[in-house]
């Protein structure tokens, strides 16, 4: 059908002739409410937007050199965090000649996820970045 007939029709109804495919040969238009079907739209995305879970990094700091009391209670926060949802980022920093021994630190952050392997997944394993060591983990779904 023509535009003119369409949009003639269109008035008629009291609709608006809406463009749906300009590509399409011929091009595809559609009779209909464009306020009406504006605001569903708009209403859709804001419940998407609502029912969305945003993940935040939680950072855990610890030493190479960190008692067994000390260990439990940041076990205890990155438990927290997990349980929430959220990722978390244990990050080991060497102080003075500390660095020399990155084994140990590296020990103390596998530690920390074996203990933790139960709720979470190691989304990225321990890496050196200048002083600092970090391990990222990730909540296991269900």
């Amino acid at each position: 059908m023509s535009t003119r007939d369409a949009q003639q029709r269109a008035d008629d109804m009291g609709q608006d002739l809406v463009l749906v495919q300009a590509n399409a040969q011929p091009p595809v238009a559609k009779i209909m409410d464009w306020g009406k079907a504006k605001f569903e739209a708009q209403k859709r995305q804001k419940e998407q937007r609502k029912n969305q879970k945003i993940v935040q990094v939680k950072e855990v700091r610890m030493s190479p050199v960190i008692d067994s009391g000390d260990f439990e209670t940041r076990k205890k926060a990155a438990i927290k965090f997990l349980e929430k949802g959220d990722k978390v980022k244990l990050n080991l920093r060497f102080r003075g000649r500390m660095i020399t021994h990155q084994d140990i630190g590296r020990e103390v952050l596998e530690r920390m996820a074996n203990e933790l392997e139960d709720i979470a997944k190691v989304e990225q394993r321990a890496k050196m970045d200048g002083r600092q060591m970090f391990l990222v983990l990730a909540p296991k779904k269900g």
